[in-house]
């Protein structure tokens, strides 16, 4: 019966667009519009920038940009008149012009003068980067005016108020940035739109074999079957495993293909074969209280797609959902969310051992919709 009822489902196109054409399609057009965030790349920046030759402080904010080993940038010493018009013609994206006296406006205490800052058309994060930059180096820089305040109606000697304000404002820690590995529990995009796609159409997948139990009694075969000399509980049986299989295949594939488009490595193949199995058990036991609540295929096929669409956008085949809390709580039951987390596990590097939590929540949402399906009364029984 299974093998029959696989052959039947085999020459169905609707299984082969829904189980792997529909999601493939759609990773790939999530992954236009979200993947590129990233790959973010930096374009190199033209700085037309003036400062007098002998301001200490001016020369360091100006060296501070120049420094700088995340963006290229490129520094044009220019008159202050012409900075502007650098701007304006595009030849240079940013400009920046310290008005004569900012150090002293900084080491007598009187507080910093104002730089003027003059952005590009079309500007973008490479100019935010240089605006945080000065922002902060400016602020450093007030720091220490404010020290040298501080020391002045204390009464300390004119000297010591210049030493005070250097010291201030002169840098702190040096932070050294280098690339690591995301945590044990995160995907990146393109992991994350694989997951989620897969886990969201697994719940259509598995509708194939259990759904059909409604269809084949609207259109009179069950009863045929239930005739037969056979256990009546074979025939859910084998609808199930109908199912199981199904889903299987059908996320495996999803998985594999997933990976190589994107370039994501899901990690130790028996831990993701763990995870395949126990989403595929979730899914088909809450076919099994669809199948009792539908009186028929259309109803059936209606409740599916409702129950799917919000597991799976719950679960982040979309866009990730962080809540805390009680809907936190909730939101970590769902099997598609518990199959997203267990696959970040396992990309960044855990095993089986490690998958207890996951597990235990997709294979405890089977025996619970399990065991619904044997509570909620059959709707279409008499039908």
């Amino acid at each position: 019966m299974t093998a029959a009822d696989l052959r039947l489902r085999v020459r169905d196109k609707s299984v082969f667009i829904f189980a792997i054409v529909v999601p493939l399609g759609l990773m790939f057009v999530l992954n236009l519009t979200f993947g590129s965030t990233q790959n973010l790349e930096l374009e190199p920046v033209t700085v037309a920038a003036h400062a007098e030759p002998d301001d200490q402080l001016g020369q360091v904010l100006l060296g501070v940009l120049d420094q700088l080993e995340v963006l290229d940038v490129t520094i044009e010493e220019v008159p202050a008149a012409d900075v502007h018009d650098l701007v304006d013609r595009g030849d240079a994206q940013l400009g920046v012009v310290v008005p004569a006296g900012f150090s002293d406006s900084f080491t007598t205490g009187a507080g910093g003068a104002v730089v003027d800052i003059t952005e590009g058309e079309g500007s973008g994060i490479e100019i935010d980067i240089l605006y945080a930059v000065l922002q902060g180096t400016i602020d450093q820089f007030t720091a220490g005016a404010q020290a040298a305040a501080a020391g002045a109606q204390l009464g300390l000697a004119p000297d010591q108020l210049g030493q005070i304000a250097q010291q201030a404002a002169g840098p702190g820690t040096t932070l050294t940035m280098t690339q690591g590995e995301a945590s044990s529990e995160q995907l990146s995009v393109g992991g994350a739109l694989v997951a989620g796609q897969a886990g969201l159409f697994l719940l259509f997948t598995v509708g194939f074999g259990v759904l059909s139990l409604v269809a084949e009694r609207e259109f009179g075969t069950l009863a045929r079957l239930r005739s037969m000399p056979m256990r009546a509980g074979t025939i859910v049986a084998a609808k199930g495993l109908v199912s199981f299989i199904l889903g299987i295949v059908a996320t495996s594939v999803l998985l594999t293909v997933g990976s190589l488009f994107f370039d994501v490595d899901f990690g130790s193949p028996l831990a993701v074969a763990v995870l395949v199995v126990s989403v595929v058990v979730a899914g088909t036991s809450l076919m099994f209280i669809v199948a009792r609540l539908a009186k028929t295929a259309e109803q059936a096929n209606i409740l599916q797609s409702i129950i799917a669409f919000v597991l799976g956008m719950a679960g982040g085949a979309f866009f990730p959902i962080a809540a805390t809390g009680t809907v936190g709580h909730v939101l970590d039951l769902n099997p598609v969310a518990a199959f997203t987390r267990g696959l970040g596990i396992t990309t960044g590097g855990g095993g089986v051992a490690d998958l207890g939590v996951p597990v235990v929540t997709m294979l405890g949402f089977a025996v619970v919709c399990l065991a619904v399906s044997r509570l909620v009364p059959d709707r279409g029984r008499n039908l």
